[in-house]
């Protein structure tokens, strides 16, 4: 007995030892990538750099046309995908009775949310932007986003209305509401926590993407006014496109440290927007 529980002993010691090791790698890698961001980015923030637009004739570097773009292709996306992905989610959790067609269902988006976004953005070109005849546009690119980022809406929302107990949708029910009524007023907001994580994430996404967006949105770098001219039909670069061409094309690495800052704290903003939404929401 004495050497079984001196063996779980050292077991406990051992693994707790790993997973502090772990902890301590991961926190020091996202520290330290962070510091290091911060540390070559924040000397090249400017006013003039947020400002402005880029232009040989001025020799100015601005992102200020990337900003809006990105601003604009997040709330399109957002404005699609949300709804969508949401109502498939209720649509398959709380609706659907064949179980063996959610399950395809779910395996299929399961199989897409991990596709290369390479793909994604050739078959974007070749639907949105060649045969809806859309052009290299902000559209197109929003578009293409929209079907990226559909799976990761759909399984974090269906995984979390799964985590609802029962029991709040027999005592709704018991209580004489209807089934959208129990849904809309019990389920929803008991598992708007999953659906603000899956925005989140989509979120993380969109702002991340370059791939599919140099096929479908293009590289444009003007102010696009959403007033006085249509995005369809309307090429922009967002601020992902902008640094990998800032770094990979130009070699201008300053710069784009500069921009991978910016992207850090809009990403930032947006995060903690939606967790203060989540949070008076459930009040």
């Amino acid at each position: 007995m004495k050497s079984i529980s001196f063996r779980r002993k050292l077991y406990e010691i051992i693994m707790k030892a790993l997973i502090y090791i772990a902890v301590g790698i991961i926190v020091l890698s996202f520290v330290g990538l962070i510091g290091y961001i911060l540390y070559r980015g924040i000397p090249f923030v400017s006013w003039d750099l947020l400002s402005t637009k880029p232009s040989l004739i001025r020799g100015t570097v601005g992102i200020l046309p990337n900003i809006l773009n990105t601003l604009y292709i997040i709330i399109m996306t957002l404005i699609i995908v949300l709804p969508i992905g949401v109502g498939s989610a209720i649509y398959l959790n709380e609706y659907a009775k064949n179980k063996r067609i959610v399950k395809i269902i779910e395996l299929a988006t399961e199989t897409l949310s991990g596709i290369p976004s390479i793909i994604y953005g050739l078959v974007g070109m070749l639907i949105f932007v060649q045969f809806f005849s859309l052009g290299t546009s902000l559209i197109a690119g929003s578009l293409t986003l929209v079907i990226m980022n559909l799976p990761t809406i759909i399984r974090t929302t269906q995984e979390s209305l799964k985590t609802v107990p029962n029991s709040y949708r027999e005592g709704s029910l018991a209580l004489g509401s209807g089934k959208w009524h129990m849904i809309r007023s019990v389920v929803l907001p008991s598992s708007i926590e999953g659906i603000v994580t899956g925005c989140i994430l989509s979120v993380g996404r969109i702002v991340g993407e370059s791939a599919a967006l140099l096929f479908t949105a293009g590289m444009a770098n003007e102010i696009i006014s959403i007033i006085h001219a249509p995005l369809a039909n309307n090429a922009g670069s967002t601020l992902s496109v902008a640094l990998y061409m800032y770094a990979k094309e130009r070699g201008e690495f300053d710069i784009a440290f500069g921009i991978a800052v910016i992207l850090l704290v809009l990403t930032f903003i947006i995060n903690f927007a939606a967790k203060l939404a989540a949070k008076k929401i459930n009040k």
